[in-house]
């Protein structure tokens, strides 16, 4: 099993950033995914949720309206538009089995919003 994320830099405030996921060894379309993002000195936090038909189930309060997620065969993105200093963290894809509670984790991108 692997998820391998892409995508993260370093962007000025106001700037954009696609993050992708990308999946194997397992069957992508049966399983919710989800990006999380952990800050330094700060607890790992939920961003954005997919269930395994595309369905958005929900983004955390301080991204709605700036980033989207969405997903294909056997990949999952994250686009971030409109980008601020407190999105600087380490973004990590998770899958989730709904029914059977396997879950993978990807090893992490960072992104970067100077102040």
């Amino acid at each position: 099993v692997q998820l391998v994320e892409s995508g993260g830099g370093l962007v000025q405030p106001g700037g954009s950033l696609r993050l992708s996921c990308a999946a194997s060894g397992f069957t992508f379309s049966t399983y919710y995914m989800s990006w999380h993002r952990q800050a330094p000195g700060k607890e790992r936090e939920l961003v954005a949720l997919i269930t395994h038909e595309g369905r958005i189930i929900k983004y955390m309060d301080s991204v709605k309206g700036r980033f989207s997620i969405s997903r294909d065969k056997n990949t999952m993105y994250l686009q971030m538009n409109k980008l601020k200093p407190e999105d600087t963290a380490v973004y990590y894809c998770k899958a989730l089995h709904g029914k059977f509670g396997d879950e993978y984790w990807g090893q992490g991108t960072q992104g970067t919003v100077p102040s």
